[in-house]
């Protein structure tokens, strides 16, 4: 247990240290592609989608002039880290840009797959976005157990609200489960190797700074 908590303040430290994204380039970089992704069904590039009918949109522009996606995984502390910084682009760029959300939960992570669940089945209650905050904000009280945290999110949609047989006939029901392997499955074959993973307008991006980022979104809205 002291082993697991000393790689995690390590992380965690090195993420203060270089002032979480900004100017973290070589070490973001050096996540993403560390982790390989979820098992998920063969799906061949050219059926791959980037946003599909039912993906998570979290901002609805009224007049859309580029579609950001990032593919995620709430129990990721790169993905935690990188969450201040999205929040303010979408604040800042939400009336112009659709910000989409795709899971894209890792292996090596014991929860993360039950968490994706969590925030499955609160969408099919229209609550997507309170159950994805809600497993950020609280990340570091189930994030790197071993044990079943399914009780724990199973908390996090009472506190939420919302109505718990629809949400325990969601977390059961396999097609919440193909729905997640099918955007694990799509970004494999679209290159994604660890999260977070942006695409902005279905060109996958190479971030190194802050500034970087915003003048991305700003030649993309112009």
């Amino acid at each position: 247990m002291s082993a697991v908590i000393s790689g995690r303040r390590v992380r965690i430290a090195i993420w203060i240290l270089l002032g979480a994204i900004v100017g973290a380039g070589a070490i973001w970089y050096a996540v993403l592609t560390a982790n390989k992704p979820a098992p998920a069904a063969p799906l061949a590039a050219a059926e791959a989608r980037l946003v599909r009918e039912d993906s998570h949109r979290v901002t609805s522009p009224a007049m859309e002039k580029a579609q950001l996606v990032e593919f995620l995984d709430f129990e990721c502390e790169s993905c935690l880290a990188a969450e201040p910084l999205v929040e303010e682009l979408k604040k800042e760029y939400g009336d112009r840009i659709t910000f989409v959300h795709r899971y894209f939960p890792l292996p090596g992570h014991r929860n993360s797959g039950a968490a994706a669940l969590a925030a499955e089945a609160a969408a099919q209650q229209g609550r997507y976005q309170e159950m994805a905050a809600k497993l950020f904000a609280t990340q570091s009280e189930w994030g790197e157990k071993q044990t079943s945290q399914a009780a724990q999110f199973r908390t996090f949609a009472q506190e939420i609200g919302l109505e718990m047989d629809q949400y325990d006939a969601a977390v059961a029901d396999q097609a919440s489960k193909d729905r997640i392997s099918r955007d694990v499955a799509d970004g494999k074959a679209l290159g994604v190797t660890g999260t977070p993973t942006f695409f902005l307008n279905g060109k996958k991006l190479t971030l190194n700074t802050e500034a970087q980022f915003r003048q991305l979104l700003d030649d993309a809205v112009r």
